[in-house]
């Protein structure tokens, strides 16, 4: 059966990472993790990390890095990502002031652009990583769409984010097999949803928002095969589509599991699909 490597989105084991890095990554590798993406560096020099990552046979395969970081200063953002060796930078997540539906929607897709532009350079690929809220659609069409519509495939790919796909009420992996032969990356995330979205849903990413947190019962991730999302079916598409990598992410723990338990259910669960 063909497979893709698995890497693992190493902002699910931020604390560890920060804290003991090179105990972290060879951790990740003996769980069977091929790569890993970086969610910053952790504090720590990215010559060092590479240094790490080569040791344990890790391949730092890409690199989440804030919008505005990399509009303020594209080469002083990106050049330490292109030292560790990533191929791909990632746009991770839109302030609210950059989403659809603001007036400043098309100053992202400019800014995206141009670092983009910025990321070429190193000879490395823009990626655009999304979450529920380019699911609204403008003149008829998701704001997803319009950004990869907008900006041409030379400049950026895609790594869907299974998890939010889902949660905007599409197929996730019919979206991933829509953008096939533009989707080198694709996210695995499982989650729980019972009801309505929860406003405060992106406090269990981390990110501050006004009023009460979501509750682990309304909205939680999960480790894979433990939640709502039909993870062989994303598998699959992730080889039609022509994808190179899966990476898995969780945001959060829950169910009474540590971060470093909850990535290695989702390996072990990977692995009993015989990836």
């Amino acid at each position: 059966m063909k497979t893709l490597p698995v890497a693992l989105q190493l902002y699910s084991v931020r604390d560890e990472m920060e804290a003991a890095p090179e105990e972290t990554l060879r951790a990740v590798k003996e769980m069977g993790y091929t790569g890993v993406e970086f969610g910053g560096l952790y504090g720590h020099d990215a010559a060092d990390l590479k240094a790490m990552c080569e040791k344990y046979e890790l391949i730092p395969i890409s690199a989440h890095i804030p919008l505005n970081d990399m509009v303020k200063d594209p080469d002083g953002t990106i050049a330490p990502y292109a030292a560790l060796g990533v191929k791909y930078v990632v746009m991770p997540y839109l302030d609210e002031d950059r989403r659809p539906g603001t007036a400043g929607f098309e100053r992202t897709i400019a800014d995206v652009k141009h670092c983009a532009e910025a990321a070429k350079k190193y000879s490395i690929k823009m990626l655009y990583h999304n979450h529920d809220f380019e699911f609204v659609k403008i003149n008829g069409e998701y704001a997803l769409d319009i950004i990869y519509r907008e900006i041409s495939e030379d400049l950026l790919a895609t790594e869907i984010d299974t998890c939010w796909v889902k949660v905007a009420g599409e197929d996730p992996a019919n979206y991933v097999r829509k953008y096939t032969n533009r989707s080198p990356i694709v996210h695995l995330k499982d989650f729980m949803l019972s009801g309505e979205k929860p406003a405060n849903m992106y406090e269990l990413m981390g990110i501050e928002q006004e009023g009460e947190t979501a509750s682990e019962e309304a909205f939680g991730f999960r480790p894979l095969g433990l939640g709502l999302q039909d993870v062989p079916s994303l598998l699959e598409a992730s080889l039609d589509a022509g994808a190179l990598w899966v990476v898995v992410e969780q945001d959060r723990p829950a169910l009474g599991l540590t971060p470093m338990e909850s990535v290695q259910k989702s390996r072990e669960y990977l692995k009993s699909l015989g990836w």
